[in-house]
């Protein structure tokens, strides 16, 4: 779950002058403008418990309010279905970030594909990273699994870094996988210019919450931050799919 602190703050210093909600959506909108004029919110419905407002924002996040907007929350929303608890949060979430990768082009990719495609992972990457180029050595094994190994650009230490540039000189290299495999083996590639989606790809997962490389979104748009040995990885992007396939 991603925090607000920018909300926070605001929330405890709330006025309770608001008068009762005879219309859900725009009183829920004034309270939030109020706090936050540039939050980027979505979209406004009733949740699945009585009385709570889901508001879902850009970039998958979610908060929940009164219908008056008076009351407002950030955290998990569970429900209990046949003695198990559901977190429907995460799972509105996860929805709104498989969106949005599925919105990307594979043209605007790196992608390294398996003979037998079964499942696909979309890793947000930094040639400079570690544990990207530790990732990165499993591609092949992943790909033998039937698992799609695909790119998109995230320099850590933002736009015109070191990182930055070299992943620019990536995507606009005549061969791409070539280019990201000799900069994930730590060796210098030529420098290149083009229009290229970098920056767009970087703001996309600030966007979705990520704070760190690798950051693998699965095909449930379920986020996974950090390293993962190949094996295991595959086992749970194929449970994604599967998933993904079901819903």
């Amino acid at each position: 779950m991603r925090t607000f602190p920018f909300f926070l703050a605001a929330a405890f210093g709330l006025s309770s002058a608001i008068a009762q909600a005879a219309d859900p959506d725009s009183d829920i909108r004034q309270t939030l403008r109020a706090l936050q004029p540039d939050l980027p919110i979505e979209t406004i419905a009733e949740s699945a418990m009585p009385g709570l407002y889901q508001i879902q924002l850009k970039g998958g996040r979610q908060l929940y309010a009164s219908a008056d907007g008076q009351f407002l929350l950030q955290g998990y929303l569970f429900q209990v279905r046949d003695g198990q608890a559901v977190n429907l949060t995460e799972q509105a979430e996860s929805r709104s970030v498989a969106k949005l990768i599925d919105e990307i082009p594979e043209s605007e990719m790196v992608v390294f594909p398996a003979k037998d495609s079964k499942a696909k992972i979309t890793v947000f990457t930094d040639t400079d990273c570690g544990y990207c180029q530790k990732l990165h050595s499993e591609v092949a094994e992943l790909n033998r699994q039937g698992v799609d190994v695909r790119y998109v650009a995230f320099p850590r230490q933002g736009v015109g870094s070191h990182g930055y540039q070299t992943l620019v000189s990536v995507w606009c290299a005549e061969d791409r996988q070539a280019a990201m495999n000799q900069a994930k083996a730590r060796k210098e590639i030529p420098a290149a210019s083009c229009d290229n989606p970098v920056s767009q790809q970087y703001q996309l997962g600030q966007m979705i919450g990520v704070q760190g490389t690798p950051a693998i979104v699965l095909e449930n748009g379920q986020v996974v931050p950090g390293y993962q040995p190949a094996p295991q990885l595959a086992q749970i992007a194929l449970e994604a799919a599967a998933a993904a396939k079901a819903n």
